[in-house]
């Protein structure tokens, strides 16, 4: 049934996603910044952790968890470090996701001929 719940959840976000480009002809740097808006903005409430405990991955694979992931991280340091935790904080949950886009973006672009 976890399976099931994480395919529908996923699914929900991605749908959600292809109709902001196709209906109201968002460009996909839009729909990226909304989604990990939202996720924060979903985060700040504690909903998305909910969310991470009934869909699993079908809610920690999609861009919202991103944002999830720079306010619970900003909000841990926070209370530890004060306002220096909180640029602590926000590197610190997503070092690897950033750190992971940098370097395939950069093999990737050493195998392809990139334009512009």
């Amino acid at each position: 049934m976890i399976f099931l719940w994480a395919f529908l959840v996923g699914g929900i976000i991605c749908v959600v996603g292809q109709l902001l480009l196709d209906v109201f002809k968002l460009t996909p740097a839009h729909v990226v910044v909304i989604f990990v808006v939202l996720g924060a903005f979903l985060d700040s409430f504690g909903l998305y952790d909910q969310l991470i405990e009934f869909a699993g991955a079908g809610a920690t694979v999609p861009i919202t968890s991103f944002g999830h992931s720079l306010l619970h991280g900003a909000m841990l340091e926070a209370d530890e470090h004060g306002y220096l935790g909180i640029l602590m904080g926000i590197f610190n949950l997503t070092a690897a996701g950033i750190s992971s886009a940098i370097l395939f973006g950069f093999l990737v672009a050493l195998i392809f001929r990139p334009r512009g």
